[in-house]
């Protein structure tokens, strides 16, 4: 039997070339980040293909499943450890090869397959590596499901058995940009900037938008895994701002920027403005809503209050349904609620049918961002984000806190404004209004201005995010606020960028 994993081990020793590592944290929420080689080594990879071939024949799924990986340095390694244990829990896998993790989820549908396995950081700093995982499509695991697997491999509860097979699939992403371009050509010639930050978008995204008719000006999308000029992360400022600058240079229409594994995209407008990825979804949200009104969207606690608020939404029936924020929560939610589609601020959209699968998938976001230029052709990207209603909003905030501490911080904090409500307790100078309390604590004054405090279900941080609907002040008043709470918990460490 394979050997039971440890929580850590040296490199360079006997033990980490013959006992399976696996650090316990690595199991997230809704998918598995490790530091590889720190945090996990090739053993325990295998050990966690075991476990999820265990998993699989557990819940009763038929044992095959999907595999691709990203473009980083040990991402095809880590895929061939883990399709070893996979197919050592007599599982038939299917090697999609490099990939992104939409591709992998359009090939649970298109290869008629129940289960996925890819093997990729998203964003993430290079070191870390991590597996998405699912075994009914479209969705992917959520806590109940990863406290399973996880139970599994830390015990060596595995389950060998016989029929593992391999195959590995050629030409795939042909068959994902065939899908993807099965529509009307734009009528509108879109000058488009297409960053992909080195990462693996590079190899697909360009082409697959000047397929459906754009001229594309692409940015950063030769694959290198050093990632020499930024993280692919169209969350961070430091991406939207070289997006930006590349769109004012080249006078394009719309600055369209792909994560890593090519799940989520960022917009930047024709002046070079970015705009947060939960604007975006408002405005996909009134332009979806002309073509089917009365529609659902689900989106996440960290987004702006807009969706319940705009009124065209309202006068078009749309309905709004805030819910936790993680990709998983969110695409499970959709599929639920058989909503048209989700909104993340992270820049994960979901796509229900008719106008997608219901996953989250960036190519297709672009997709959908360039139609609606294409049905407004008089309007600019920043005429049509001008026409919402006003906010101020932050990015995504994140400062430090280890993994194992906090959970324990967001509890602290929430215990905190509970305490301040039920005594009637100013905050920014003003009563408080609610706490929604679905994923960490989301503050909202009289005013309707608001911040939120969550733990990442990804990295070691907290993720703090403000918004009012009445001044830059009042929004610098409320970070300023809750920034204080938080400094009451000395676990609590630097921002990675601020207001």
């Amino acid at each position: 039997m394979f050997p039971k994993p440890q929580p850590q081990l040296f490199p360079n020793t006997l033990a980490y070339e013959t006992t399976p590592m696996v650090k316990p944290t690595g199991f997230r929420e809704y998918d598995a980040r490790w530091l590889f080689e720190k945090e996990i080594n090739l053993m325990g990879v295998q050990a966690l293909g075991l476990g999820l071939g265990t998993f699989l024949r557990e819940a009763g799924v038929k044992p095959e499943i999907v595999v691709g990986h990203d473009f980083r340095s040990y991402s095809a390694s880590i895929k061939l450890a883990l399709v070893a244990g996979l197919m050592a829990a007599g599982v038939k896998v299917r090697d999609i090869g490099l990939a992104l993790s939409p591709m992998a989820y359009f090939a649970q549908f298109a290869l008629d397959c129940p289960a996925v396995a890819m093997v990729t950081a998203s964003h993430n700093d290079n070191g870390w590596t991590g597996v998405k995982m699912g075994a009914q499509r479209p969705v992917t695991f959520g806590p109940d499901e990863m406290s399973r697997l996880k139970e599994i491999v830390l015990s060596g509860a595995y389950g060998a058995a016989p029929g593992g097979a391999y195959e590995y699939v050629e030409d795939f992403p042909k068959v994902y940009a065939a899908d993807l371009l099965d529509r009307a050509k734009l009528k509108r010639r879109l000058k488009v900037i297409a960053a992909c930050g080195n990462g693996t978008a590079g190899a697909f995204a360009p082409k697959i938008l000047e397929a459906l008719g754009c001229e594309v000006i692409p940015l950063d999308d030769e694959l290198d895994f050093t990632f020499p000029r930024y993280n692919p992360n169209p969350e961070d400022l430091e991406m939207l701002h070289a997006i930006a600058a590349k769109v004012r240079e080249s006078g394009a229409d719309v600055g369209l920027g792909f994560d890593g594994d090519g799940d989520r995209c960022g917009v930047v407008d024709e002046r070079g403005e970015e705009i947060f990825a939960d604007k975006i979804g408002v405005m996909l949200a009134r332009d979806l809503s002309t073509l089917y009104p009365d529609a659902t969207f689900v989106v996440d606690v960290k987004s702006t209050g807009l969706f319940a608020s705009d009124p065209e939404l309202k006068a078009r029936g749309v309905k709004a349904d805030y819910w936790k924020t993680g990709h998983s929560y969110i695409k499970r939610r959709v599929s639920d609620l058989g909503a048209l589609a989700g909104f993340e601020k992270s820049g994960h959209f979901f796509f229900n049918r008719p106008v997608g699968r219901g996953y989250d998938d960036g190519i297709l976001t672009a997709i959908h961002v360039l139609e609606m230029l294409d049905r407004n052709p008089d309007k600019s990207m920043s005429q049509l984000y001008a026409a919402l209603p006003k906010t101020w909003g932050s990015p995504t905030m994140s400062p430090h806190c280890d993994d194992e501490k906090k959970y324990g911080v967001v509890e602290k904090v929430l215990t905190r404004f509970k305490a301040m409500q039920e005594k009637g307790e100013p905050f920014t100078g003003q009563k408080i209004e609610s706490l929604v309390t679905v994923n960490g604590v989301r503050v909202t004054v009289e005013d309707g201005t608001w911040g939120l405090v969550r733990a990442s279900s990804n990295k070691p941080e907290l993720v703090v995010v403000v918004e009012s609907p009445v001044s830059e002040a009042r929004l610098r008043e409320m970070f300023s606020a809750l920034d204080a709470v938080l400094r009451e918990n000395p676990e609590v460490g630097a921002y990675n960028q601020t207001i």
